[in-house]
């Protein structure tokens, strides 16, 4: 396999799993049993200036760009695609599947959404061009020797608090995903790594 097809092969599975990542969000969004910790505080944000939740990712997305600076944290092609497209997705996701009232059909969005997050999550970071920027943050942890795991579950719980204080939706399907989303984001990433 040339160093051309091996870029290209990498770049698709940096689209793919940012797509899979923004739909994973979309489903919880669509579950509305409640949202994920960064979503909690992206709802908030959005409630509070007439944004979309996906518009609001994105502008959080970017300020964190920040942090990663200061962190001295690599980025590449794939921390700016997540910034621009995985907010892009959310909307699209939302639109697409309105707002069903089938408990059923919603507990599904509820519990499968952090799982397509990890696989998605899986796929782009492992693509190894650039982690996005909350993704980042749990990386430069764990280069601190705070396991992956650890460090997303630290960083959600945080951005729970944030998005709290701001008037976000709670309910159980946040504390699923912040239970879940750690060890199924190590367990993707562990067999989606490119390296």
């Amino acid at each position: 396999m040339t160093n051309h097809t091996s870029l290209s092969l990498r770049y698709l599975r940096l689209a793919v799993g940012l797509v899979f990542f923004g739909v994973g969000l979309g489903l919880v969004v669509i579950g509305n049993f409640g949202l994920p910790p960064w979503d909690i505080f992206h709802q908030g944000l959005a409630e509070q200036t007439s944004l979309t939740i996906g518009i609001a990712m994105i502008l959080v997305g970017a300020a964190l760009l920040i942090a990663l600076v200061v962190l001295k944290e690599p980025m590449g092609v794939g921390t700016l695609a997540n910034v621009l497209v995985i907010g892009l997705v959310v909307d699209a996701t939302v639109t697409i599947g309105g707002s069903p009232t089938n408990s059923l059909l919603r507990v599904a969005c509820t519990f499968f959404g952090p799982i397509v997050v990890a696989l998605g999550s899986g796929f782009y970071i492992g693509a190894r061009l650039g982690p996005g920027p909350r993704d980042g943050l749990m990386t430069a942890l764990d280069r601190r020797g705070l396991a992956i795991w650890k460090a997303r579950t630290v960083i959600e719980g945080a951005a729970l608090a944030g998005g709290l204080t701001m008037g976000g939706t709670i309910g159980w399907g946040t504390l699923w995903f912040v239970v879940s989303i750690g060890p199924t984001v190590q367990f993707f990433l562990r067999r989606l790594d490119t390296a």
